[in-house]
Formats: structure tokens, sequence, C-alpha cells
């Protein structure tokens, strides 16, 4: 992994934006009524962000592991089947494959130096995970999708449709 310093210390950017104007006077966030809850967390960082991508990467291929219908799983979780490839044809899955990798060390840009400043790290902080790529494949295109990728799709969706829904 490349300079990962999540490990030693927190982030606290916000780059996430949402337009206040109407909370001056209404109950709730965003909302004039007061029965509107969601789980957004807000002033979460891209670290904050990105790790709880890992933790639902994990419990899917864990579900995904034990899944006694991996089809049906894949369809309940949202995973599409189908996707447009670059040309404009459609790409189609058929194939996922769980990845174990284990971070070993981290490098990082020396000062003053055009060697990395390598650190490995000692036994317990050595970081075991997973995660899954998925296969769409159409006469002309091969694409391989991380499941954090698609995790990512599905957040930024989310997070941009919570601002445009009625209730």
């Amino acid at each position: 992994m490349w300079c990962d310093m999540s490990k030693h210390h927190s982030h606290t950017d916000h780059t996430h934006h949402h337009d206040h104007a109407q909370d001056m006077g209404g109950v709730g966030h965003n909302h004039a009524h007061a029965d509107h809850l969601h789980s957004h967390v807000h002033g979460q960082s891209d670290a904050a962000h990105a790790d709880q991508l890992k933790v639902l990467s994990s419990s899917f291929v864990e579900g995904f592991r034990t899944a006694e219908d991996k089809t049906s799983y894949l369809r309940l979780s949202g995973i599409p089947f189908q996707r447009s490839g670059a040309d404009g044809l459609t790409l189609n899955l058929v194939d996922a494959t769980i990845i174990s990798n284990w971070q070993i060390g981290t490098a990082c840009p020396a000062f003053g130096s055009r060697e990395l400043a390598y650190m490995p790290f000692p036994g317990p902080m050595v970081d075991a995970r997973e995660t899954m790529n998925f296969v769409y494949v159409s006469l002309t295109e091969r694409a391989d999708i991380n499941l954090l990728t698609l995790l990512s799709e599905r957040s930024d969706i989310i997070e941009k449709g919570h601002h445009h829904h009625d209730h």
C-alpha cells in the first residue's frame, strides 16, 4: 500500500457540501419535518468514508463466501449483472474472484531523497483484508471491477440522491 498513514493520524478535512439555507427555521437537517431520518454522517472525512467502504466490503465477501445461492446473493446485494461498455455494448458479469491481501509495510516519499522511506510493520500490525473483483465481458471489451469501486458508485448515488427525494 502506498503511504497509508490513516493508522497513524486522523483526517478532519471536510469535502462534503450541503445546502443549509433551509435549516434556519425548520425542524431537522434540510427538512421541515422531524420524521426524516437518514444515516448520513456529516463531516465524514474521505478516510472515514474509505474505512466504511472497507467494512462493507469485508461483510459482503464474508456473506458471499457463505451464501448457498451466489447468484441470488449478488442480485439481493445490487451487484449489476450488466453494465455499459466504453463502446456502448453491454458488458455481462461472468466471474467473481475473492482476493486476499496482507499489508506488510508502507512506503512513502522521503524528504530530500529519490528513495522511498520504507517502514515494515511488526507482526501484529500486518493487516489482512479481502476484497472481490467482478469480471464483465462483451465481444469487444473486458472490465475487471473491484467491489470497492462498485460500492463507491452506489454510495455516490445514495449521497447525490439524498438531497432530491420528496416526503
